[in-house]
């Protein structure tokens, strides 16, 4: 991570999911003072971070994503490798590609999403093109479905990570830094800081800056995670679906995490009788090695939004930094939001932000 040195001695930073580990490690490292509060305990239970298949798939977010958030899903399949090889412990990480797979019925879906992929290697030529497969080529990249799939798509070069050992790694990260204390269970809100000018408070708290950032919203997501020795997939595999895109990502130890529901709903209750039998039914249909699977774990979880779906920085005041909205695509472009907010804290400006569509200055673009 970045260690360059900061213009500040020392950062509070609130919200110890995804963005704010981020954070406090590449301060840390650059010689930063770091005190970092979290509600919630370190296992990072109450993040949306954690209830997530960590997907690095910006050709096939594109289908809900614009062009800004593919540019920073790309910025990301290069930069992840560098984060991850100073963390204290291994993380899980993959690039073998996306395969994305239909049914004979759903063809015309397909059709469109190709035509949505097709527009977007226009927009980012950076992206390597899709590749379009028939039942051999699946075959060759996936043995055990050549027979179930007589067309699909390969996008090259996606990733993915595992989120929970990200997650625990940038603690280990943490906990063996000196000047980073760790306050867990200790909710704060920007009220209780007043930064001198050699401070800086980082707000990462999610949903839990809305007191401060009234647009944000919850959207929420349902997530399945079995455990399945009899399916072997290689790599992310999503189903183009009219009503339920599905998505499988695989994780070592024959784990599999399974999702695709998007409700725009606050609620945090349990995952419904209707989403889970969806999800699993899915799943089978894409590999029957999945009715022997053991269910690990049913999660929900609201991941924090702004009205456009994008991710935004504020500054409220002097010394105090805001992120927001990473939505849907948080281990996607968390990179890429961690060197803009380095370059925004170290300078003022940012750089990178253009490439990304995002606010240039430290300026509010979401009341």
């Amino acid at each position: 991570m970045s260690a360059q040195a900061m213009p500040f001695r020392s950062a509070a930073i609130l919200g110890a999911g995804l963005m704010g580990r981020l954070l406090a490690v590449a301060l840390a490292r650059g010689g930063c003072h770091v005190e970092l509060f979290d509600a919630g305990g370190p296992q990072a239970d109450g993040a949306a971070a954690r209830v997530a298949a960590a997907m690095l798939a910006p050709l096939a977010e594109s289908a809900v994503a614009p062009a800004s958030v593919v540019r920073m899903g790309h910025h990301a399949l290069d930069r992840w490798p560098a984060l991850l090889v100073e963390l204290a412990s291994p993380v899980f990480f993959q690039r073998e590609g996306t395969l994305v797979l239909w049914h004979r019925q759903d063809a015309a879906e397909a059709a469109r999403l190709a035509r949505v992929l097709a527009r977007t290697g226009e927009q980012v030529p950076a992206l390597p093109a899709m590749k379009t497969l028939d039942a051999a080529g699946i075959a060759a990249l996936e043995p055990s479905l050549g027979q179930r799939f007589a067309q699909g798509l390969l996008l090259p070069d996606e990733g993915q990570l595992d989120n929970r050992e990200l997650l625990a790694a940038l603690l280990a990260t943490l906990e063996g830094l000196p000047n980073v204390t760790l306050h867990w269970h200790a909710p704060r809100s920007l009220d209780d800081f007043q930064p001198r000018p050699d401070e800086r408070v980082i707000d990462c708290r999610g949903l839990g800056a809305r007191p401060q950032w009234n647009t944000l919203r919850g959207v929420r997501g349902e997530v399945i995670r079995v455990h399945a020795p009899e399916v072997a997939l290689r790599r992310p595999t999503r189903l183009v679906h009219p009503r339920y895109p599905l998505y499988i990502a695989p994780k070592p130890g024959q784990v599999f995490v399974i999702g695709a529901t998007e409700i725009e709903s606050e609620d945090m209750s349990p995952a419904s009788v209707r989403s889970t039998l969806e999800l699993l039914s899915a799943a089978y249909a894409v590999h029957s090695g999945f009715a022997e699977a053991r269910i690990l774990e049913i999660s929900t979880q609201c991941r924090p939004t702004l009205p456009d779906n994008l991710p935004a920085f504020r500054q409220p005041r002097p010394g105090v930094l805001q992120i927001n909205g990473l939505y849907r695509h948080g281990f996607m472009i968390a990179p890429a939001l961690l060197d803009v907010a380095l370059e925004l804290l170290r300078e003022g400006r940012s750089a990178l932000a253009p490439r990304f569509a995002l606010a240039p200055s430290l300026e509010e673009r979401h009341a």
